[in-house]
């Protein structure tokens, strides 16, 4: 192999580029429009525009990647994660094209990227599995019927999805009809497919998954496990490894049921099992992701292995270079995302005013932006990873929070606060936190900025930072100025963080407003509809996450601006109640 085309973008484009420069491959990146700059286009030895900005359009377009790959004559395809990297179809095109496909056998990612048949693979393999039902289900009363068998909370899954998506609790059965279909609509979006089945929700336990390395030499490699509980949205926000909640015994025992299930598909290449654990260590098979995970960095800090080179020589035929090794001291990643974790985790695509990155003994950032880039709000809104190593978990959660007090992003508000909430909560660190645990016990509005820049600006003016000494001791001082015309209106920073947003505000003459850029993918009411200040006018995607937006008031909606499929800027007018 001497060459490689990286079929993704942001992150996880620039990480696979730098392992295949390290190695010696020819790098070719692929870009949409908004991404004529990015970094992974920059970085990679050539780059080449594969479409406008819809993902669908660009990078969901098999056709035109294959076209790029035929151009460039790039020996492999890495399809890293999201996007096409669970896709049969692709990984059969790219292997019926003459490449090399970087990742699982097309047949074993069909299996095991339906929820359903896995659940059905990891019973044959011997696995427990969380309750729920052996094949897709549709019909509304149907879903009530099991749902009242397995008990409430249940969950309804769709059956193709991954990465949290097409994922709705349901604790009532008059929330079924809805949760159904935003389910549904979400997974038909992302991944083609809207079946869905149910699951029970467990409740209080841990997300721990098996990362695995399998060759065609009969090679099968365990690296141990991450957990990956602090959650929200069903969305991953840190993961460490190993696990706090495993014992040596248990954490071997997981790793030999998540290699039965890799026996039982047939798999190869780099891959996860994910389970759910609770407090005892008995654990239930979840899903499988049959690519490269996000958090993969926690794992090859402990334990020293490059995982996208071992996906790179087990795509290649060579046997993985990753046997008899150990797992040494403790990992920690924080995702930092492009989110208001003070307006409950808004998205908020924007211009980067400022960056500064922590670096030091034991820290590691995979990102992708720097000062001047501006966030699409089509894609996913993951800024960095930053990963922390130390030898104990004690060291790690300090080492973390001195990274985090470094880092510094102006423009866009980010996830950044809340880590800091995690890692102060003696909950996490005691690891006595799970799955739902963030959403109930993390609440930022009680806590101040810790960091100078970090946050949102107040409608009409901007923050700026001035560097001072006082008796010789420096000190940052913040003041504000007036707004002369910036651009960016996501890149506002508040003097105090705001309540959480219940919806959008409505203005004196009844107008309901987009809180954000995005997609309308749903309107709930028409006009002459009576609705309260808590119903949903209409639901709005960006940057691959569903919002719903509040009426703001009580009365009759009069105007109706908007309809499913249009393109709203933030502040638009989506509908007058009076």
């Amino acid at each position: 192999m001497k060459s490689v085309l990286v079929a993704n973008r942001g992150e996880i484009a620039v990480r696979i580029i730098r392992t295949a420069r390290e190695m010696g491959l020819r790098t070719i990146a692929v870009y949409s429009e908004p991404d004529r700059d990015a970094y992974h286009a920059q970085l990679a030895d050539q780059a080449w525009n594969i479409g406008p900005a819809p993902a669908g359009q660009s990078y969901l377009d098999i056709e035109r990647i294959l076209e790029v790959a035929a151009e460039t004559e790039a020996e492999a395809v890495h399809p890293g994660y999201g996007f096409l990297s669970e896709n049969a179809d692709f990984a059969q095109a790219v292997t019926d094209a003459g490449r090399i496909w970087v990742g699982p056998p097309p047949a074993a990612i069909a299996a095991m990227g339906d929820k359903v048949a896995s659940r059905r693979i990891a019973i044959e393999a011997g696995v427990p599995v969380v309750p729920g039902t052996e094949s897709p289900l549709v019909d509304p009363a149907e879903i009530v019927r099991v749902a009242e068998q397995l008990g409430y909370p249940v969950l309804i899954k769709a059956s193709r999805a991954g990465g949290g998506r097409g994922m709705r609790i349901v604790r009532h059965p008059s929330e079924i009809q809805e949760a159904l279909a935003s389910a549904q609509r979400e997974a038909d979006a992302f991944f083609s497919s809207p079946e869905v089945y149910l699951e029970k929700l467990l409740t209080d336990v841990h997300h721990i998954e098996a990362q695995i390395l399998v060759d065609n030499h009969h090679n099968y490699v365990y690296l141990g496990e991450r957990d990956c509980s602090v959650q929200r949205r069903h969305q991953k926000l840190i993961e460490e490894a190993p696990s706090a909640i495993l014992n040596l015994a248990q954490s071997r025992e997981l790793g030999e049921a998540a290699l039965r299930i890799a026996r039982t598909c047939d798999y190869r290449n780099a891959g996860t099992v994910e389970f759910l654990a609770d407090s005892s260590g008995a654990f239930y098979f979840l899903e499988m992701n049959t690519r490269l995970q996000v958090e993969h960095t926690v794992t090859e800090m402990v334990t020293g292995v490059d995982l996208v080179r071992e996906q790179l020589r087990v795509a290649a035929g060579k046997p993985t270079s990753a046997i008899g090794l150990r797992a040494d001291g403790h990992a920690i990643e924080m995702r930092i995302n492009a989110e208001d974790p003070y307006n409950n985790y808004m998205p908020t695509p924007g211009r980067i005013i400022g960056y500064r990155e922590p670096s030091g003994p034991g820290v590691r950032v995979d990102g992708w932006v720097s000062a001047g880039v501006t966030i699409p709000r089509f894609y996913d809104n993951l800024l960095a990873k930053l990963v922390v190593w130390a030898p104990t978990r004690t060291r790690a959660i300090g080492r973390a929070k001195r990274a985090l007090h470094e880092y510094q992003i102006t423009g866009v508000p980010t996830t950044i606060p809340v880590h800091r909430a995690v890692l102060d909560h003696p909950d996490f660190i005691s690891a006595r936190h799970h799955t739902s645990w963030l959403e109930s016990e993390i609440n930022l509005t009680a806590r101040e900025p810790e960091a100078p820049g970090s946050l949102p600006e107040e409608e009409g003016v901007l923050r700026q930072d001035m560097t001072v000494e006082i008796s010789g001791r420096r000190f940052v001082v913040s003041y504000w100025e007036p707004d002369v015309g910036q651009e960016d209106q996501s890149a506002k920073v508040r003097r105090r963080p705001p309540k959480p947003a219940k919806g959008p505000v409505a203005a004196g003459d009844g107008a309901v407003t987009s809180p954000m850029q995005g997609t309308i993918v749903k309107v709930n009411v028409k006009v002459g509809d009576r609705v309260d200040a808590e119903d949903t006018i209409c639901v709005l995607e960006a940057m691959k996450m569903e919002n719903a937006v509040a009426a703001g008031r009580e009365g009759n909606v009069v105007e109706l601006r908007i309809e499913a499929g249009d393109s709203v800027a933030a502040g638009a007018v989506v509908a007058v109640i009076r």
